[in-house]
């Protein structure tokens, strides 16, 4: 058990107000959501969405985004050959941005999300500051990762030409949209207070 455990004390998962623990069906004083100690199966809930989001990661990578039609035209694009495009025409700053926000991110958040269902299950004690900095930070950066998302909204909306040019999202668009919600999904569903439950022992 941990101190907080000890002292019967628990925080809001909705607000973060902290409350003394009164009962089975107790509800925060302040947003009236339901008090847990610990989000119900988190581990088991965190892993089946982090494994889907792996499942679906290599084809939102290798399957087209997007498919562009100029002048009876088509072309299919992946978010890899549109990092290649932008470096081969000199944008190297967008195809920075891209392939951090589409390709690196969302691999580093399963990586994070990995590591810390794994030191969790395995009781580990070591760097307990540091996985939960880590947690913090994997559940920010999820966001950023949509920007391929926009970038595709962006340009359906606004290459219309009639018969001249026209953009659609493809297969590809909606897989990576998937693997950025999945994984979202997976750090809200994670309790990075699990990570501190062995700190109270004695």
């Amino acid at each position: 058990m941990t101190q907080a455990v000890h002292a019967n004390l628990l925080g809001c998962h909705l607000c973060g107000k902290l409350s003394r623990w009164p009962g089975a069906t107790a509800r925060c004083p302040r947003c009236g959501s339901t008090l847990e100690f610990r989000k119900p199966a988190s581990i088991a809930r965190t892993w089946a969405l982090l494994v889907a989001a792996m499942i679906l990661y290599l084809p939102a990578n290798l399957l087209p985004v997007m498919r562009t039609t100029y002048v009876g035209e088509e072309t299919a694009d992946t978010i890899i050959s549109g990092v290649v495009y932008f470096l081969l025409n000199g944008d190297w700053p967008l195809a920075v941005i891209i392939f951090t926000a589409s390709v690196l991110v969302p691999l580093l958040k399963m990586f994070a999300l990995g590591f810390l269902l794994v030191s969790v299950q395995r009781h580990n004690r070591f760097w307990r500051r540091g996985r939960t900095t880590l947690y913090r930070i994997t559940e920010l950066m999820g966001r950023w990762s949509m920007v391929d998302v926009f970038v595709i909204a962006l340009l359906t909306a606004l290459v219309q030409a009639g018969n001249f040019a026209q953009v659609v999202p493809d297969l590809g668009a909606a897989a990576f949209c998937a693997v950025v919600i999945l994984t979202m999904l997976a750090a809200e569903a994670f309790d990075p207070r699990l990570i501190w439950d062995e700190a109270g022992t004695t």
